[in-house]
């Protein structure tokens, strides 16, 4: 197969490795979005990933119950470093070597991030997970997700999601919801979809860079991706 794409930033909710429970980590979903993660670095495709931390802590919730929304955002970059150590321990139990780098320091457990560095770690066919977000508060893990493939020159971003697409309307909600196959970014920021937040949408539309949201629960959807098969709704100028 020849690859669509040669480097891609895979973006993923916290709440993509919850699986059917309501809180946490399921590990056989997490071994799942690994081996998909490893049968692309098989044909050649650099992967970064962007992982959130709403299956363990909101920020945005906890702000709106009161908490400072400073404060409750920095818990929620820790939660996704806990996604990402335990994204990265599943992608080495199926052989594919990771790094995990933090916008907070914490040596301890994760490198800090260092562009040339975490490019280099691609160029090497390393798997490198982006954890705590911007490092800032008020900015989404989407936002991140598109400053880091602007970084690191990813082709596109990757949205795995639990829907097989953008929809006019929440499908699970509308059952009229239609699907579409392309949209621009305009129309997905003037409809108000709910792909991605605003700033990240604006990031990705000021530099031209193509997003495609898929199902990630279907195994071996991330490949057909990959191979340029029309899955998913892809958002272009």
């Amino acid at each position: 197969m020849e690859p669509a794409y040669r480097r891609v930033l895979l973006k993923l909710s916290g709440e993509a490795l919850m699986g059917e429970e309501s809180f946490g980590i399921d590990p056989a979903v997490a071994t799942q979005i690994a081996k998909d993660i490893r049968e692309i670095q098989e044909f050649g495709v650099q992967t970064g990933v962007v992982i959130g931390g709403g299956n363990i802590f909101r920020g945005l919730a906890a702000s709106a119950k009161g908490m400072d929304r400073a404060t409750a955002d920095y818990m929620g970059m820790l939660a996704t470093v806990m996604n990402a150590l335990a994204l990265q321990d599943a992608l080495e139990h199926v052989g594919v070597t990771t790094r995990v780098a933090t916008a907070i320091e914490m040596r301890a457990v994760a490198e800090p991030f260092i562009r040339r560095r975490a490019v280099r770690h691609l160029e090497k066919g390393r798997v490198v997970v982006f954890a705590a977000g911007t490092g800032n508060p008020y900015f989404t893990t989407d936002t991140a997700a598109a400053l880091r493939a602007m970084e690191m020159k990813a082709e596109v971003i990757l949205k795995g999601t639990k829907v097989d697409g953008i929809y006019t309307a929440d499908p699970m909600l509308d059952p009229h919801a239609t699907k579409f196959s392309e949209i621009s970014y305009l129309k997905v920021l003037e409809q108000g979809l709910k792909v991605m937040d605003a700033t990240a949408i604006s990031l990705c539309m000021d530099n031209k860079l193509p997003i495609v949201v898929f199902n990630l629960r279907t195994p071996g959807n991330l490949r057909r991706v990959i191979a340029g098969e029309p899955i998913g709704t892809k958002v272009t100028a």
